[in-house]
């Protein structure tokens, strides 16, 4: 009697641990933003990014991957609009400690989720793409990191 009682409630308790909701197992798929959709969005996370993480100076060096993708071709031109210095290798002279951004944006529902990530700060949006670019479907989503 009391091993099933035991029983019982190791699997009360473990029952409460599972979920049927499906929406948390999708996942969200590459998606390719091109042309002025890219740009748009490219644009806003770059503003975005500047506000957090303070005015381009003469040392601020932004570091990301390498990628032939219009977006990130497109982040990158937007970054240097900013006044920062982007470099996308290893060869970086020794007395500049360069600020490491990895992004990614995929589709979810015919939205585009974009997000910005340093040590410091990690941005997301999601945005819907029109023939003359993206707009902002969602607030910004910002998370400070100490």
């Amino acid at each position: 009697m009391r091993k099933l009682l035991a029983y019982l409630i190791v699997v009360a308790s473990l029952s409460g641990c599972q979920t049927t909701d499906h929406a948390l197992t999708a996942s969200s798929t590459p998606v390719a933003v091109t042309g002025p959709a890219a740009s748009a969005i490219a644009g806003d996370m770059a503003s975005r990014l500047a506000e957090q993480i303070g005015p381009a100076g003469a040392k601020t060096t932004i570091r990301m991957d390498s990628d032939t993708s219009e977006f990130a071709t497109a982040l990158d031109a937007a970054l240097k609009g900013w006044g920062y210095t982007v470099v996308t290798d290893r060869k970086i002279t020794k007395d500049v400690k360069p600020i490491e951004l990895s992004y990614s944006i995929g589709g979810f529902d015919g939205q585009v989720l974009a997000r910005l990530s340093t040590p410091s700060v990690a941005l997301g949006r999601a945005y819907t793409p029109t023939a003359a670019g993206a707009t902002p479907a969602s607030p910004l989503s910002i998370m400070q990191r100490n």
